[in-house]
């Protein structure tokens, strides 16, 4: 069924029907009947539908739903899209009154309506998946307690931090592509509907009260901005993409600590794969797959930008491409959450100690400490690096003689800051790499997630 044809001689052909109807709007359907049923009640309010027409609809399109929510619905090969099998299922129902149900609304407002409920509901669900990974990451950073690791910078160790330091660096990243979320979830709190083909209707319709029954805060301003623009599409699908950036980056981490070469952390059986060909492989899948649908999503926000970059105004059929945009983002970012909350929720840590050499910067601000400007500082600790790896050894094992052959500003008391742990003990910066910064770090997260 289609929602159109009278002025038409010749029925659809079959390359027409094959290349335009996308079957991807299927999943609208709780969506598209929880709008058809706020608009026919708006219409029986303003008396746009009498006394029976009112209470028949509505009872027709309940029957519809319960279908829906059943898993019962069937869709035809006949149906253009999701609008068409409603209103053709409807007429099943209660007979040509379905028709009436269309009345002061277009496909325009209607799918412009359908998809800002969709990315509503799934904006909240991706939320609350979010929060579940950013417990398990301070969880996890709670577990591990005081152990060292080495930060990383060009892949090469840096700094010496606490473990949980670095696992909550992950928590506050997917605390922000919350916040994206939630700040777009106040943007589509703007009701299309009423809007119709783009330019209103004369009939007496109350956008408002259609708007207030759906949960919206408030309505369009302007009908052609209504039905024509797809930013908060294209805003979804990015933050979206930034969520599977930052959950790429974790995927990438992953795959590095459960190597033998850094053998930071072992994953449960159950959420590992093994090889074909090699028996002792474990190989972390679930992550591998997370860092490779980063790029599909990325791919979508490129995608549904250039989709709307050369359209005149206002409902183009090439807006019906942006659905499978936001189907796709929407998908793979669920599936990644889950996957990735669930690896880290069962993870092992037991990273080995990091080098010695992770200290040199502490050593160097000893000297700072005595005056000694910072750049000469690094020159000096340089030069013990240096003589140290002439000799084959590490920073743990200089000595102060050695010490001040480079420098004799050198005091026995530096010897007591070159070991990762030591460092650690002295960092004191807010925010920066220590045990109470990771400990109030892990309390506000806490109470950020309620």
């Amino acid at each position: 069924m289609s929602l159109w044809g009278s002025r038409f001689d010749e029925s659809p052909d079959e390359v027409l029907w094959a290349y335009t109807v996308d079957p991807a709007d299927r999943r609208l359907l709780l969506d598209d009947l929880a709008g058809s049923l706020a608009h026919v009640a708006m219409l029986e309010q303003v008396g746009l539908l009498d006394a029976n027409e009112g209470p028949a609809l509505r009872t027709g399109l309940e029957s519809v739903l319960a279908e829906a929510r059943a898993g019962e619905f069937r869709f035809l090969d006949t149906d253009e899209d999701v609008h068409s099998a409603v209103e053709r299922r409807l007429g099943e129902l209660i007979g040509p009154l379905a028709g009436k149900m269309h009345t002061a609304r277009s496909r325009n407002d209607q799918v412009a309506l359908d998809l800002r409920l969709y990315m509503r509901r799934a904006g909240a669900d991706r939320i609350a998946q979010i929060e579940l990974l950013a417990l398990a990451l301070t969880d996890a950073a709670e577990d591990v307690g005081a152990v060292v690791v080495a930060t990383y910078t060009h892949l090469q160790q840096g700094q010496a931090v606490p473990l949980a330091h670095h696992l909550l660096a992950y928590a506050w990243m997917v605390l922000r592509d919350r916040s994206r979320f939630e700040d777009l979830l106040k943007r589509l709190d703007e009701s299309p509907l009423g809007a119709g083909a783009g330019g209103g209707t004369s009939l007496p319709i109350d956008p408002a009260l259609s708007a207030a029954l759906l949960g919206f805060e408030t309505t369009f301003d302007n009908s052609i901005d209504a039905v024509a623009s797809r930013d908060l599409a294209a805003e979804f699908v990015f933050v979206a993409g930034q969520a599977m950036v930052t959950l790429s980056r974790l995927a990438e981490d992953m795959v590095l600590w459960a190597s033998t070469e850094f053998g930071w952390v072992t994953f449960l059986d159950r959420h590992t794969t093994g090889s074909s060909a090699m028996p002792q492989k474990k190989n972390p899948d679930m992550a591998e797959l997370a860092r490779g649908r980063a790029a599909g999503v990325i791919g979508d926000v490129a995608a549904i930008l250039s989709l709307q970059k050369g359209l005149p105004m206002a409902y183009n059929r090439d807006l019906q491409e942006d659905k499978r945009f936001v189907f796709h983002a929407d998908d793979t970012l669920g599936g990644t959450l889950g996957a990735l909350r669930a690896m880290i929720a069962g993870a092992a840590f037991a990273p080995p100690p990091p080098s010695s050499w992770v200290v040199a910067l502490d050593l160097a601000e000893s000297l700072v400490r005595r005056g000694v400007p910072f750049r000469e500082a690094h020159h000096i600790v340089g030069r013990v690096v240096a003589e140290l790896t002439r000799r084959g050894a590490v920073l743990g094992d200089a000595t102060l003689d050695l010490l001040q052959t480079v420098d004799e500003r050198f005091a026995a008391e530096d010897l007591e800051t070159l070991s990762p742990e030591s460092s650690v003990r002295s960092r004191g910066s807010s925010g920066g790499g220590s045990q109470p910064a990771v400990e109030a770090q892990i309390a506000k997260i806490r109470d950020l997630l309620g």
